[in-house]
This record gives structure tokens, sequence and C-alpha cells, in this order.
């Protein structure tokens, strides 16, 4: 593949990945806003206590196999099928492990309506799994378009059965509602874009091969999941479920940007340098130029999120919600690194180091163990702020070897990126003045956004940032034709 093609297909796969994500999770954060102003903090605490059970079964189901099928090259049926059939088995096993364990979690945590809730809800568990091979054959041709329009059926139709759901007064019921629809459809829409159907078979072979790369993936992802679930299980057994509640709504409006990017980088950058990993000046152009990318926009994005953070929460969702405010501010300063996290990962996977991401997990989830510590004897808030200074070690620690396997490690990156971090901290300062303002909320908004915009325009035109003339080039293209 040419370099200009690969550089159309990632620009392509950037733009429908962000289209997906925003149908993914846009969609559903502006339901889930709704959602917010008729229920209470309790019932979001509640279905985060849910999440910690099914995000961890997910990485489960997975196995580490998605990734070990979008880096080989010449995935083929045996190799589908196999996977198929492996996901579908785990995830049976585990609905029946959740709903025997129920009782125990709802004991654990105090809150009884658990044990009826969650086992109705693992069936996320059977639709993701039976739509995982369909997503990541979409995701090895770089075909970002039909996974956003699945995304946007998926969420709407979901946000709009929660709704109702929330208007007769079903609480936590209309959030279960929301997240099992969502998943059935977009497993529907899945099988409907994709046409590879399963055969019945299965590969001893296929499996011992991938799963012998994936499994350290898997280990690595579960020891991962473990730790940043573990954060809600502190939360929620330390403290209430309402400061759950506080802390997930803070957690949605944090991820609008970060894990947005952080996923769009994830699924097109692996894809993308997968293409050229043979090539060394190839694969450090295409890495460099992906790394400021990721910076120049996920700087101005979450610091710029944080600015406006009070405002827009007690806009959207009420002034009961205003405790997210001071959380979602502090998130922002990790936040702010996640994509460039998961791009540094991606240099493992692709040099098929997976032994080094997992001694990294284990690792870097040791340094977590002081987080933990931290939320156990001290206030939420210092929890997060110790956090803030894990997540910082870890990114040293993820670009690290980035070095090594791609020339380009953690110094270079810094370079790289700091002027990037310090203007979208300035800037995002300068805008968040505006909150002393005696104004509107509504009308400080777009203020701040639109003064946030100029400003950037101004200092990366002054600075001839390449960056932001190769993206003005590229809108004022996309308009003219």
């Amino acid at each position: 593949m040419s370099s200009e093609s690969l550089k159309q297909r990632t620009f392509n796969g950037m733009k429908w990945g962000l289209l997906d994500n925003l149908a993914n999770s846009g969609v559903t954060f502006l339901v889930g806003l709704i959602l917010a102003r008729m229920l209470s903090p309790i019932e979001f605490g509640i279905l985060g206590i849910i999440t910690i059970f099914i995000n961890l079964s997910i990485v489960i189901i997975d196995g580490g196999f998605a990734t070990a099928l979008i880096r080989k090259p010449n995935a083929d049926n045996n190799d589908y099928n196999t996977v198929f059939y492996a996901n579908i088995i785990v995830s049976i096993s585990l609905i029946i492990l959740l709903y025997f364990t129920s009782g125990s979690i709802a004991a654990f945590f105090d809150q009884p309506l658990l044990e009826q809730v969650l086992p109705v809800m693992s069936l996320i568990l059977l639709f993701n799994a039976c739509s995982l091979i369909q997503k990541t054959i979409l995701v090895k041709q770089l075909d970002f378009k039909s996974q956003a329009l699945v995304s946007l059926v998926s969420s709407t139709t979901s946000g709009i059965l929660g709704i109702s759901a929330a208007f007769q007064g079903w609480g936590v019921w209309s959030l279960a509602i929301q997240q099992i629809s969502r998943q059935f459809i977009m497993m529907i829409g899945l099988w409907i874009a994709n046409h590879w159907i399963p055969a019945f078979r299965f590969s001893a072979h296929s499996f011992h091969e991938l799963f012998g790369f994936g499994s350290k993936i898997l280990l690595a992802n579960i020891i991962n999941s473990i730790y940043k679930d573990m954060f809600l299980a502190v939360i929620g057994k330390m403290y209430t479920a309402r400061d759950l509640g506080y802390y997930n709504r803070a957690e949605q409006f944090n991820l609008i940007f970060s894990n947005n990017f952080g996923q769009i980088v994830q699924k097109v950058s692996l894809s993308a340098l997968s293409q050229v990993q043979h090539n060394t000046i190839r694969f450090h152009a295409s890495l460099r130029k992906m790394t400021r990318y990721v910076g120049i926009f996920t700087f101005a994005a979450v610091f710029g999120l944080s600015a406006i953070a009070k405002p827009l929460i007690i806009t959207l969702v009420g002034q009961k919600w205003e405790y997210s405010v001071h959380l979602l501010q502090i998130m922002s300063l990790y936040a702010a690194i996640y994509p460039l996290q998961q791009l540094n990962l991606n240099i493992l996977n692709i040099r098929k180091r997976s032994d080094i991401i997992l001694r990294l997990e284990i690792l870097k989830k040791t340094l977590f163990t002081f987080v933990i510590v931290v939320g156990f004897f001290f206030r939420l808030e210092w929890m997060l702020w110790a956090a803030v200074i894990y997540y910082y070690i870890e990114y040293i620690l993820n670009s690290w070897y980035s070095k090594k396997l791609a020339g380009y490690g953690t110094w270079s990156q810094l370079k790289d990126l700091l002027p990037f971090y310090f203007i979208s901290i300035v800037v995002s300062v300068g805008v968040w003045t505006f909150t002393f303002l005696d104004i509107s909320y509504l009308l400080m908004i777009p203020l701040q956004i639109l003064s946030a915009l100029l400003l950037y325009i101004i200092i990366y035109a002054l600075m001839g940032t390449p960056e932001y003339y190769e993206v003005k080039t590229f809108f004022i293209t996309k308009i003219l034709h």
C-alpha cells in the first residue's frame, strides 16, 4: 500500500472512528443527561457497581483474541470461527457465574437491587460475544463507517427505550434496559453490516496460535480492568452509592473526549501502523505524526471541557450534580494522556511484545495500589489526585519501550507534546476565568468555546504548526468539494 493510500485510509478511519464514537457514546451521553435529570445519583451508583463486573467479564470474553486477529495479516476463516465459538462458550459460563454470585455481590455492597438487576444485565455479555468477530473484521478493513451507522441506530433506539422506561418510573431498570437493548441492537446491526457467517469449525491449532499471543494481552487486560474498576469498588464500598453516582456522572463527561479519542487511536493506529510495521522509516514517521495529532486535539478538548465544566454540568443535568464538577476537573489531568497511552501500547502489540505488556501491567498495577490505599484512608478527591500522579508515571513506563521498538521514546514524545500541552493549559485557564463573570451559563458556554477556538487558531497560526495547516487544508478541501 502506498504512503498516500495509507494516509487517506487512516484519515478516513479517524473521521469515521470519531463519528462512530460520537454515535456510540455521544448519543448515549445525551440520553444520560436526560436520565440524570429524572433519576438520582444513587441509581447511577448501582449501575456503576454492575459496570465493574460487566467490564471485567467482557475483557475475559475477548481473551486478547481481537488484538491477535487484527495484527495477524493473513487471518482466515479458521481463525474467525475458532475465536467466535470460544467467545460464546466463555460468555455463557460467565453469565451463569454472575447469576449464582449476584446475591453475595448485593450483600457486599449493601444494595439488594443488585441481586435482581445484575443477572439480567449479564445478557450483555452474550450479545457482545456474538458481535466481536464482526467488529474485528470491520476494524481490520478500516471500515469505521459501517460501525458508525450501527452505533447511531443502536444508541438512539436504546436511548428512547431507556427514557420511556424512566418516564414510567422504573428507576434503575430504565438504565438496565438502555444498556441491554443498545448491545442487542448493535449485535444485529454488525451482523447486517458484515457478511461473515460462522461455520461449524474449531481449529485447535488456530486457538493455540492466537491464544499464545492473546493470553498475555488477556492477563494484562484483566489486571488493568480489575485495578481500573477497583476504583469504582472502593468508592462504592468505602463511601456511598451517591458518591459513586457523582463519580460516574463526572466520568461520563470525562469520557466524551478522552475515551472516544483513546478508542479511535487504539483502533486506527493498530490497523494503520500494522500495515507499515516492516518499513522502519515509514513506521517512525507515521507514529510521530499520529502522536502530534493526538496531543494537539486531545489536550485542547479535555482541558477545554474542564474549563467549562461548571456551567456545562449545572446547565445540562442540574444543580444536584454540582459536586461532579470538581471531580471532573481533577480527572481531566490524567484523561488528557489516555489516548497517548493507547498509542504506545499499540507499538508493543504491533511488535508482538505481549510479554512486555504483561510485565508492564504487573508493575503498573503494583504502583496503582498506592491510589487504592489513598482511597481507603482519605477523601475521594485525594484518591483522584493520587490517580493523576499514577497515570503520568504510567505514561513514562508505556513510552519507555517505544524508543527501543520504534525509535520514538519518552523524551522524543515529550519534546513534541509539551508545547501543545502548555498551550492548552494556558488557553483553558483563560476561558475558565469566564466563570467569575455574572452572566447566564447559557451565554457563558458558547462564549468560552468560541474564545478558546479563536485563541488556538491565532497561536498555532503564529507558531506555524504543520498539523494546524494540514487540518485547515483538509477541511477547506472537503468544504470546497
